[in-house]
C-alpha cells in the first residue's frame, strides 16, 4: 500500500490545477469593465472571447511539447504563458503600462473608429486636421488584447493536457474515473475566482486578470513535488483496481459536498472578512483529500481486521473499460451476432421499421439504419472519422448544445446587464460554476450504476441536452430574476456533462488509442461555435445598443432590456432543438453497439464463473 500513496497524491494535485486553471469561465466577471476601458463594441468583445477558446485550436503544441520536455517542465510552462497573457492584460486594462501598437492609431481610426461611433460623428472626436497624437491618445490596444486572449486560452489547453496525462498515466485501469472527477474540478473555477475576488477587493473587476495570472502560477509550484515523484507503473490486480475504484466513489461524494459549499457561498458579497472566511473554507476543502493516503491505509486495516467477510465481486464501475473493451471486439469477431445472440444489423433495421412508417421510413432507413458501427472501440484515423455519419451527428449534438452553454457563459455579463442584474453578475457566474460542477460530476454516473442500470452513454448525452432549449425558451418568455438564474443553473448542469462524458463518448464510439487526434477534431466546434454564436448575439445587441456615458470622457455602446438577447435566445433555443435532435439520433444508431458489449461482457463474466467451477 505504501506504493499506492503518491497515485493519490498526484490525482490531489490534478484536482488542484484543474479547480484554480479554468480561467476562462471568469470572462463575464470583467467583460464589462474591458468593454468599457477599450471603448469597443458587444462584436468586438466576443472576438476577445472567441480568442480565448481558439487556444483549443493550438492545443496540439502541448502533445508536441511532452515529446521534448518533462511533465513539470510542460506544467510550468503552461504556467508562464498563462501568467504572461493576463498578466498583460491586467497592466494595460489597468493603465499602467501601453503595449506597442500593431495597427497604427490612422489605421485604427479607419478601422475600429466606424465600429462604435455611428455616421459622420464619428470623427467629431478628433480634430478636422488629424493630430495623431490626439488620436493616439484615444485609440485603445484591441488587437493586442487579443493576442494576449489567445495566449491566455492556450495556456488552459496545456494544463489540461498535464492533467489527463497524470490521470492516464498513474489510473490505467480506473482512469475515465479519474479524468471524470478531475475534469469536474475544473468547472468550479469560477465559483473559486469569485470568492478569491470578494476576499480581495469586490470594486475592481479588473482583479480577475490579476488573479488569473498568479493563482496558476502558485497552484503550479504547490503540485510540483507529487509530480516529480511519480511512482513507476505497476500491474494493477483485479482487487486493487475495485478497491480504487470504491476510492473513487467516495472522492465523488466528497466532491458533491465541495459543490454544494460554492454554490451556497461562492458569491457572498457581505463584507471582505467573511469573503476571505469562505475563501479559505474552499482551499481547506480542495486541501483535505490529500489525507487519501492515509484513508488507503485505514481502509486496508479495516479490510483486514473488520470488514473481511463482504466481497465486491462483480462491482466494477466502468461502463466500458480497456479491458472489457478488446474482449468485446475480440468475441465480435470470432463469433457471428446469431451465434452469440446478439442484436444483428438486421434487429437495428426492425427497430427502425417499427419507429418509422410511411413517408419518413426512407429518412429513417439511411439515416438511422445505413453504416452503423458493428462494435464499440474500433480505432477510427482522422481520415476514416470525417466520413463518418455518426461522428458528425455527434459534432453537431456538441456543437449545438455545450458550445451554446459556453458561448452563454461569456455573455452573461452582459446579459446580466441587460436584464437589470448587473450588481448580482457574481452569483450568476458562481451559480453557472457550480452547477457545471454537478454536471460534470454526474458524468460518471452512468459508470457507477451499471449493474443496476444500463444504458447506452450516447442516450445519457441526449437526456443531458434537454435542459439546453427548455433554459433558453425560459429566457426569450420572461426576462424575470428567477428565470435567469434557474435557467443559468441547467446550462451549467447540461454543458458541464456534455464537456465531460465528452471524452468518454469519443473514446468508445472511434477507438480508446486515436481519442487524443479524434477528440481535438472535435472540439474544434468550441471556438468555431464561439464566434458564430457570439458573433450573432453581438449584433443583436448592438442593434439595439446606445451609447452611454461609462465614466469621465469615455462613452460605450450599452443595451438595456429583454430585447437585447429575445431574438439571440430564441436562435440559441432552435439550435438547441437541432442539437437534441442529432443527439438521439446518434442514440438510435450507436444503442445496438453499446447493447452488443454489454452482452459479449455478461457472456465473458458467465464463461469466467463456469470455468472457474
Amino acid at each position: 500500500m505504501v506504493g499506492q500513496s503518491p497515485k493519490w497524491m498526484i490525482l490531489v494535485a490534478a484536482i488542484w490545477i484543474q479547480a484554480f486553471t479554468g480561467t476562462n469561465f471568469d470572462f463575464s466577471a470583467y467583460s464589462s469593465q474591458m468593454k468599457s476601458v477599450l471603448g469597443i463594441t458587444q462584436v468586438q468583445l466576443n472576438y476577445l472571447a472567441v480568442a480565448s477558446d481558439m487556444g483549443k485550436v493550438f492545443g496540439w503544441s502541448s502533445g508536441l511539447a511532452l515529446l521534448y520536455f518533462p511533465l513539470s517542465v510542460v506544467l510550468f510552462m503552461a504556467a508562464f504563458i498563462g501568467f504572461i497573457g493576463y498578466g498583460l492584460q491586467w497592466l494595460v486594462i489597468s493603465g499602467v503600462i501601453s503595449l506597442p501598437y500593431i495597427v497604427s492609431p490612422e489605421e485604427r481610426v479607419r478601422k475600429m473608429g466606424f465600429d462604435y461611433m455611428s455616421g459622420d460623428a464619428k470623427l467629431s472626436k478628433y480634430p478636422a486636421v488629424f493630430d495623431w497624437q490626439t488620436v493616439e491618445k484615444h485609440t485603445k490596444p484591441f488587437y493586442e488584447v487579443l493576442l494576449l486572449c489567445l495566449l491566455a486560452g492556450c495556456s488552459i489547453c496545456w494544463f489540461n493536457t498535464v492533467c489527463f496525462v497524470l490521470c492516464i498515466r498513474n489510473f490505467p485501469v480506473n482512469r475515465a474515473l479519474a479524468l471524470s472527477l478531475t475534469v469536474s474540478f475544473n468547472g468550479v473555477s469560477a465559483a473559486l475566482y469569485a470568492l478569491a475576488g470578494n476576499a480581495t477587493n469586490s470594486s475592481s473587476s479588473a482583479l480577475y486578470l490579476l488573479l488569473n495570472a498568479i493563482i496558476p502560477l502558485l497552484v503550479s509550484i504547490a503540485a510540483l513535488p507529487p509530480i516529480l515523484h511519480q511512482p513507476p507503473l505497476e500491474t494493477q490486480t483485479a482487487d486493487a483496481a475495485r478497491s480504487d475504484s470504491i476510492m473513487f466513489l467516495l472522492l465523488n461524494i466528497f466532491a458533491v459536498f465541495t459543490g454544494i459549499y460554492l454554490l451556497l457561498f461562492g458569491s457572498n458579497t457581505s463584507g471582505a472578512t467573511s469573503a476571505r472566511f469562505f475563501f479559505a473554507g474552499a482551499i481547506f476543502l480542495l486541501v483535505f483529500p490529500i489525507c487519501v493516503p492515509g484513508v488507503v491505509y485505514a481502509r486496508k486495516w479495516f479490510h483486514r481486521t473488520v470488514h473481511s467477510s463482504f466481497r465486491f465481486e462483480n462491482s466494477s464501475f466502468l461502463l466500458v473499460d480497456d479491458d472489457d473493451l478488446e474482449l468485446h471486439k475480440q468475441l465480435s469477431r470470432e463469433a457471428s451476432y446469431e451465434e452469440i445472440g446478439l442484436p444483428s444489423k438486421g434487429f437495428a433495421h426492425e427497430m427502425t421499421n417499427q419507429m418509422c412508417s410511411g413517408c419518413c421510413k426512407w429518412w429513417c432507413d439511411k439515416m438511422i439504419g445505413k453504416d452503423q458501427l458493428a462494435i464499440l472501440g474500433e480505432e477510427h484515423s482522422a481520415q476514416l472519422l470525417v466520413r463518418r455519419l455518426d461522428f458528425w451527428l455527434y459534432y453537431f449534438a456538441y456543437f449545438c448544445g455545450g458550445t451554446i452553454g459556453l458561448v452563454y457563459s461569456n455573455n452573461l455579463g452582459q446579459i446580466a446587464q441587460s436584464l437589470g442584474e448587473g450588481s448580482n453578475t457574481t452569483a450568476l457566474l458562481t451559480l453557472y460554476s457550480s452547477f457545471s460542477f454537478f454536471g460534470r460530476l454526474l458524468s460518471a454516473a452512468p459508470d457507477y450504476i451499471r449493474a443496476k442500470l444500463y444504458f447506452a452513454r450516447t442516450g445519457w448525452l441526449t437526456i443531458a441536452l434537454l435542459p439546453t432549449p427548455i433554459a433558453f425558451f425560459l429566457l426569450a418568455a420572461t426576462g424575470s430574476s428567477a428565470v435567469l438564474r434557474a435557467s443559468t443553473a441547467l446550462l451549467g448542469w447540461s454543458s458541464g456533462f456534455i464537456f465531460a462524458a465528452a471524452v468518454s463518448i469519443t473514446s468508445e464510439l472511434f477507438g480508446p488509442n486515436s481519442v487524443g487526434v479524434n477528440h481535438n477534431i472535435l472540439i474544434t466546434n468550441i471556438p468555431i461555435g464561439s464566434l458564430v454564436y457570439g458573433v450573432l448575439a453581438a449584433l443583436v445587441y448592438d442593434s439595439n445598443a446606445e451609447l452611454a456615458p461609462v465614466g469621465g470622457d469615455t462613452e460605450s455602446l450599452i443595451c438595456m432590456g429583454r430585447q437585447c438577447y429575445l431574438l439571440t435566445f430564441l436562435g440559441w433555443g432552435c439550435l438547441s432543438v437541432v442539437g437534441l435532435i442529432s443527439s438521439l439520433m446518434l442514440f438510435l444508431r450507436t444503442k445496438h453497439a453499446y447493447d452488443a458489449f454489454e452482452r459479449n461482457r455478461q457472456l465473458a463474466e458467465a464463461c469466467q464463473v463456469t470455468f472457474g467451477e
